[in-house]
């Protein structure tokens, strides 16, 4: 099979300069600046600074980037590790170019409402955020395997300071231990499968080894060894996504982080934008065989993750069974192998990077008023904190599909996709939904419309300006998308149909 052509189109042409390696390198400068800032006013003026200059760079990346076609734009490439195979490549196509921007957004956003410190401890969390800004980056944007890896298993990094050193639960330290080991865990088949890709891909002993995403695009996996990459691959992803049952480390690990880092964690999804970029491309074959295995998966996790949802007495565990749940309806879109799936899929993960963070962020806000995120110890907060009930039901509701909001453009063309596929796979999705509303309702009764259960509710100041202003942002973006999805299906759908012909050639 040989898979539709994608051309390449360079920075240098497009844009005059190294601009991805911008959106890299400004974060991890920033960071390593803030450091070395004595002063954590200053420290925290800097890490905003790069942060605004970050997201300007990337409003410059939407800018220059051409809508309407499959190719890699802007894109960078020169030689690493010639022995190796390996080469510093990045580029970005329709899906990546989405959470580019995303992660451009949350960066600044959770910079903004970050409590300063009132010691010098502040800065190593404000290099923290910035270090996982700069790995996002580089895993968005590397079309070089080996470079993938690194950014990759840099991300642990900051991740296990941050919540070691100022996560709120009193198991943060355990939470952080288990994360990290479990992630490098998962390591070991994700590079197996890499190598092998690299290794068996060659037709002949002749051809030279290269870990290069173009390169590795147009060669053919034999048969006999496609399945075996898949799996590692898929195993290595999937403790990250994380997709059921393999998701152990997340509920505890969202109860016991900042507030910060939970919308970071939820509003990224790594391990669902490695089965777009690294298995869907280059093992499509095993990618149509399994494709079966993706949707079961998929169709479990939406029903498992709300039915868990919806019995949790916490917000921060419910939000993380809810992001399990809508990880199920991503894999559920790319296991149809069509344009509806997978362009539904890049936008349920667009949302969730809007609705989900919107929902953590709230959920944080909250936790600092009451000091706690229990739903039984937020009673009555609609009275008090009107601002903060309107934006919760708002992102809660886009979050379940919602027409008018982001969430519904993408569910719906998952659904469209999974009707097309199999009704088994559709009624599960439907049920999810069904459970999606229930809990979200359910919660916002509870913790919004209750009787008041805390005297420090009745007390509690409403969202403040930057608070107010953050939510406001996400809700247009939400609201903009849902009104008027056309100009990012333009930008997505060129990469969907290139993915969908390489699982299912004509």
């Amino acid at each position: 099979m040989t898979p539709s052509p994608i051309r390449e189109i360079f920075a240098i042409d497009q844009a005059g300069f190294p601009v991805l390696s911008t959106l890299v390198f400004v974060p991890l400068v920033t960071a390593l600046v803030v450091l070395f800032l004595r002063d954590p006013r200053a420290a925290r003026r800097a890490a905003l600074t790069g942060a605004l200059v970050e997201l300007l760079v990337t409003l410059f990346v939407f800018s220059r980037f051409i809508p309407g076609t499959a190719d890699m734009q802007l894109v960078e490439r020169q030689p690493w590790i010639p022995t190796l195979g390996a080469s510093y490549h990045l580029g970005i196509d329709g899906v990546s170019v989405l959470f580019v921007g995303v992660t451009a957004l949350l960066t600044l956003l959770i910079l903004v409402v970050s409590p300063l410190d009132s010691n010098s401890s502040g800065r190593g969390f404000f290099a923290g955020i910035l270090g996982l800004s700069a790995a996002a980056m580089g895993i968005f944007t590397s079309l070089d395997l080996i470079l993938f890896f690194i950014f990759w298993e840099t991300s642990l990094v900051p991740v296990f300071f941050v919540v070691s050193l100022w996560g709120v639960g009193p198991e943060r330290r355990y939470a952080a231990m288990k994360f990290v080991l479990t992630m490098l865990a998962s390591s070991g088949p994700l590079l197996l499968g890499i190598v092998l890709l690299a290794v068996l891909g060659r037709e002949s002993s002749a051809d030279s080894l290269t870990f290069d995403w173009m390169v590795l695009r147009e060669r053919h996996v034999p048969p006999a060894v496609g399945p075996t990459v898949f799996f590692l691959i898929l195993i290595g992803l999937a403790v990250k996504g994380p997709f059921v049952p393999l998701h152990t480390w997340m509920p505890t690990m969202l109860r016991e982080c900042p507030a910060a880092l939970g919308v970071v964690m939820t509003g990224l999804k790594f391990g669902s934008y490695g089965v777009i970029r690294l298995i869907v491309p280059l093992v499509p074959e095993a990618t149509g065989r399994y494709a079966w295995l993706l949707g079961a998966i998929g169709a479990t996790g939406i029903v498992y993750g709300a039915l868990i949802a919806l019995v949790q007495p916490n917000l921060r565990r419910l939000l993380s069974f809810s992001c399990l749940s809508h990880v199920g309806y991503i894999l559920l879109g790319i296991s149809t192998g069509s344009v509806e799936g997978i362009s539904g899929a890049a936008l349920a993960m667009l949302n969730l990077g809007l609705s989900a963070t919107g929902l953590f962020f709230l959920t944080g806000f909250l936790q600092t008023r009451v000091g706690s995120s229990e739903t039984s110890a937020l009673g009555g907060v609609a009275r008090h904190a009107p601002r903060a009930a309107v934006m919760f039901i708002l992102f809660g509701l886009a979050s379940i599909g919602l027409p008018g909001t982001s969430g519904f453009v993408g569910e719906h063309l998952i659904l469209l996709s999974a009707y097309r596929k199999d009704l088994v796979l559709l009624g599960l999705a439907l049920l999810g939904t069904v459970l999606g509303a229930a809990y979200v309702l359910t919660v916002f009764e509870k913790a919004f419309l209750g009787p008041v259960t805390r005297p420090r509710v009745t007390s509690m100041k409403d969202l403040d300006t930057a608070e107010w202003g953050i939510l406001v942002c996400l809700a247009i973006c939400i609201l903009a998308i849902g009104v008027n999805p056309g100009p990012v299906l333009s930008i997505v759908e060129p990469s969907a149909k290139a993915l969908a012909a390489a699982i299912s050639p004509q």
